[in-house]
């Protein structure tokens, strides 16, 4: 079972530097994408992985998923577009651009949360960071309890 949930983070500052240096190298990652999307003309998550994969891990610095998601979110946005814009149409035009601000996914092998110990995990690209969280902010499944924590 999936359960959403929204939740605000109230990270320390060393924590926000954390999370905003790994926001900031995401950004990064998913314009060297775009790029590299626009310029070989490369519409599938497979073909662009193929020619980002090894770049956005050794140059950016993101490990696996995170890399995977970058490429993900580059396809998505060009899949997006493609159709509704003239841009695209035309074949002219210049790469897709993300907000500095854009939002990155992260998926459970990077978020974690270990619900009995009220924590949870996020990898950021200076490591993995944990924090305490309210129990009011983690409603309780009515199927039972949440997995096991598989974190670090």
């Amino acid at each position: 079972m999936k359960l959403v949930v929204q939740v605000k983070l109230l990270p320390t500052s060393v924590q926000a530097s954390a999370l905003e240096a790994t926001l900031s190298a995401c950004d990064r990652a998913a314009a060297y994408a775009s790029r590299i999307a626009f310029a070989k003309k490369l519409k599938d998550r497979n073909g662009l992985q193929r020619e980002v994969y090894a770049e956005l891990k050794a140059g950016v610095g993101l490990s696996a998923q995170p890399a995977v998601r970058v490429v993900k979110k580059v396809v998505d946005a060009y899949a997006s577009v493609r159709g509704r814009s003239r841009r695209c149409r035309r074949g002219g035009g210049s790469p897709v651009v993300f907000r500095p601000d854009a939002a990155q996914p992260f998926d459970d092998r990077r978020l974690s949360w270990r619900y009995d110990a009220r924590t949870v995990s996020i990898w950021t690209v200076e490591g993995w960071l944990k924090g305490n969280v309210r129990r009011q902010q983690l409603p309780r499944p009515a199927a039972g309890p949440l997995p096991a924590f598989a974190g670090p």
